[in-house]
């Protein structure tokens, strides 16, 4: 993407949506539980303020982030729920603060880069618009699981898009994080946005083939909900295979969400 201004937009509209279901909650709902393990809504907004704070250091301060990536690598199951951990102790109207003035702080720096920039990250290295990508994604599917908690039903958008990329190139990590070998041959993406709209990746006459609706494409890669609660389908064993280890995220394979109906 040659001008990532319509991504950085578009993160930030994801993030104010968020910032609406949330702004206004009393402390004791910041305190209800989750659908991710052990985390509350107040987890959800600490990890996202945990990782807006790690993004705004790769994006301005290289060497500082590298010691960062080394606490990760000493501890790959842990670093995550430790940063949630610390930002949830905080009051709810503190910590709201320091996610509204983190996710501005990289706006800015995401907007000031120069184009063709390339910073450092806990996988490969990410461009401004990849950046961008990465904290949509996060914002949106953390967004998920508080909507969840609270019984909103949030009107899907085509920002969508943006998850639906990341979760298609995000294919070959989710067989080598698990050991697998990817599969050689490209499959065909075919899902129908919330406008209408479909969007397709891959060649038009591969033999591997994934199609259904944007949003619970995005469900599944997000790992926010099971295969079998999704209007996704494969054609072919790779792309089958693909859809039951799916996730849209770096770090260890996510443990994904149980079907409806059944005990987590």
């Amino acid at each position: 993407m040659s001008d990532p201004s319509s991504v950085i937009d578009d993160l930030c509209q994801e993030s104010e949506q968020l910032d609406a279901l949330v702004g206004k909650l009393g402390a004791d709902r910041w305190a209800l539980a989750t659908p991710a393990p052990r985390w509350t809504v107040a987890h959800q907004i600490a990890h996202l303020a945990w990782t807006d704070r790690a993004a705004l250091l790769a994006v301005t301060d290289a060497a500082a982030f590298a010691l960062e990536v080394e606490k990760a690598a000493a501890s790959p199951y842990g670093f995550v729920d430790e940063g949630a951990e610390k930002g949830a102790t905080l009051p709810p109207a503190r910590l709201l603060a320091e996610w509204r003035a983190g996710r501005e702080s990289l706006e800015k720096a995401l907007r000031a880069a120069p184009t063709g920039t390339r910073f450092p990250w806990y996988g490969p290295p990410m461009s401004v618009a990849s950046m961008a990508t990465g904290r949509l994604m996060e914002t949106w599917a953390h967004g998920q699981d508080i909507a969840d908690t609270l019984h909103v039903m949030r009107p899907p958008t085509d920002r969508l898009q943006h998850v639906v990329r990341i979760g298609v190139r995000a294919r070959n990590f989710a067989f080598g994080v698990r050991g697998l070998t990817p599969p050689e041959e490209e499959f065909r993406v075919e899902v129908t946005a919330p406008s209408g709209a479909v969007w397709t990746y891959g060649p038009e006459d591969a033999a591997q083939r994934v199609t259904g609706p944007a949003l619970d494409f995005c469900l599944l890669v997000t790992q926010r909900a099971h295969r079998a609660d999704l209007a996704v389908r494969a054609e072919g064993s790779d792309a089958d295979h693909w859809l039951d280890i799916a996730q849209a995220f770096a770090g260890p394979p996510g443990a994904g969400r149980a079907p409806k109906g059944t005990a987590e």
